[in-house]
């Protein structure tokens, strides 16, 4: 037994269920793929700055819950807490904005860090697969990325969740409403480090969670009854053209997000069988994070999926992901000159496309059958001294029982054909 275990609040991906995640996070990207997205990586950790000009001051993410650390050399860093301002840093970084076909559409996958209480749901390392459409400003690319998501969830098996809908306003109305926000604010009793919140960025006020808040914010002003005119006629398009693509969603007035950048068009995927982390992904625009990370004018709109809270949502649901098997043959040699001669028929089966193991350690045909039972191959090869003599080898049909002998020289064309390959 190790003396070490996982940190707090993390875990380990191990076989089996790790092919689930994989599953899920390919599932996420392959229609992103098929829209023009490309595949960005960024580094773990970034300027500590990067995340409190994007992310934002007054957020959570930033005052509670940023692995923040600072280097030998003196360089503040953090482990990235989100994927956004990451993703619009290397784009800038890279001038992809300047290669004149905007927008420029990225995805991404990795895992992201935040010091919180850890419960189901609420990891403090967790897994993310994300889109940016950086430098236009359209509300059928808002529709878009809604739908992609949608279709996503909808492709592997997910049917009870919920797509929640809200615009935040401009920099045109969205002070005036601030301002009659923090006019009600102010008549709360609410404890200082709130009302601190509110001189900061009222909207924080409205994405707290606690029963005692949320009794008093029953009465808040909403933002939709402040939006101008060019924001309410963006909206309505959105929620035009997403209806058109059959995505059902619902209006939710109060629904901010945690973060500082967005702008208009915000936001969740809800999944109601998971208890109070009933987010499972979400996004928006966010029309002026460039300029605050020090970039040109260049409006945005992203979203971030949460795999770890997808595969509760499946699990919630009861659906079983249709994975591949992650072997279709392996091979049993008895003997030494079975184990040449398998062996080099594992790579030729390999090299195909056949998912083949072997059975490593010298064991037994009683051990290495077991190995052969607990692998999920649907067919064996067994060779012995005398099969090979014969120029044979044993084919066992691992769901029928069904054995018979073959040819050494036919086994990748016969398991080819068995396995429907051309």
């Amino acid at each position: 037994m190790s003396t070490f275990k996982a940190p707090k609040g993390t875990y380990d991906l191990l076989p089996p269920d790790s092919a689930r995640y994989l599953a899920v996070r390919e599932a996420i990207a392959a229609p992103l793929r098929a829209s023009g997205y490309g595949y960005i990586e960024t580094p773990g950790f970034e300027n500590v700055e990067l995340f409190a000009r994007g992310v934002g001051e007054s957020t959570d993410i930033v005052t509670k819950e940023m692995y923040a650390f600072e280097t030998k050399g003196g360089d503040r860093l953090a482990l990235r807490p989100e994927g956004t301002a990451s993703v619009l840093r290397a784009a800038l970084e890279g001038n992809l904005h300047k290669a004149g076909n905007l927008p420029v559409k990225l995805w991404y996958s990795g895992s992201y860090y935040r010091y919180e209480r850890p419960q189901k749901g609420r990891y403090r390392h967790f897994s993310q697969v994300g889109a940016e459409a950086i430098g236009a400003e359209d509300p059928a690319l808002d529709a878009e990325l809604i739908i992609l998501a949608d279709q996503a969830y909808r492709s592997l098996g997910l049917r009870n969740f919920r797509v929640l809908l809200n615009s935040l306003g401009d920099k045109e109305c969205r002070p005036v409403y601030r301002a009659a926000l923090q006019e009600f604010l102010r008549g709360l009793d609410l404890d200082e480090e709130t009302l601190r919140r509110a001189d900061i960025n009222p909207l924080r006020v409205l994405d707290d969670k606690r029963p005692e808040v949320q009794k008093q914010l029953a009465d808040a002003p909403l933002l939709r009854d402040h939006l101008c005119d060019a924001c309410k006629a963006y909206h309505e398009e959105v929620r035009e053209l997403i209806t058109a693509a059959g995505v059902a969603f619902e209006d939710d007035p109060k629904l901010v997000r945690g973060l500082d950048y967005y702008t208009r068009t915000t936001f969740e995927f809800v999944h109601d069988g998971l208890g109070s982390q009933s987010a499972v992904g979400g996004g928006g625009r966010y029309d002026g994070l460039s300029e605050m990370i020090g970039g040109p004018a260049l409006p945005s709109v992203g979203w971030a999926l949460g795999v770890d809270r997808t595969v509760l949502a499946l699990e919630a649901e009861g659906v079983e992901l249709a994975l591949p098997a992650t072997t279709s043959v392996f091979a049993v040699p008895l003997g030494e000159e079975a184990r040449r001669v398998l062996f080099a028929k594992v790579t030729e089966l390999r090299k195909v496309g056949v998912a083949t193991d072997f059975a490593y350690g010298g064991k037994g045909l009683k051990g290495a059958m077991k190995n052969a039972n607990r692998s999920g191959a649907r067919f064996t090869i067994v060779a012995g001294e005398r099969d090979l003599a014969e120029g044979v080898v044993q084919l066992k049909d691992m769901e029928s029982g069904e054995q018979r002998a073959i040819g050494v020289n036919e086994i990748v064309a016969e398991l080819e054909s068995l396995l429907g390959r051309p």
